[in-house]
């Protein structure tokens, strides 16, 4: 079983930049910064657009559907908070929107392959919820 506890020191902090980006996770919608100037998404947040550099933004939700880019299964233990999980699969992932997020495929039976669709689902973890994602064939 996952320690939430060795899991939480492991987590970004909470910010006034990020704290939508969390909310939106423990309300079970996956929020992208959204540029005010040139609508670009983005993830993780920065505070200037990586596409135009303008400043302003919005958090919006995202489709939270994305494809399997590229993933890698663990079966050292290299993380203790996931010593009882091994072997699990962290997954690099493509959304819709067009950001990458690094997370894990839930689906510990499914045969991951590349450009395989996904879709976002949420773990709680302590007292934090965090997107992961499910093979959404």
């Amino acid at each position: 079983m996952v320690n939430p506890d060795q899991i939480q020191a492991m987590l970004p902090a909470v910010t006034t930049t990020n704290a939508p980006f969390w909310e939106g996770c423990k309300q079970g919608e996956l929020r992208l910064q959204t540029c005010a100037s040139c609508s670009a998404r983005r993830f993780p947040e920065a505070p200037v657009c990586p596409r135009c550099l303008g400043a302003e933004y919005s958090w919006e939700p995202a489709s939270g559907r994305g494809v399997l880019w590229s993933w890698i299964t663990m079966h050292q233990n290299y993380l203790p908070a996931y010593a009882d999980e091994l072997p699990y699969r962290v997954a690099f992932i493509r959304l819709e929107e067009g950001p990458y997020m690094i997370s894990k495929i839930v689906d510990e039976d499914a045969e991951p392959r590349c450009d395989q669709p996904v879709r976002v689902t949420f773990v709680e973890l302590g007292d934090r919820v965090v997107p992961a994602f499910e093979v959404a064939e």
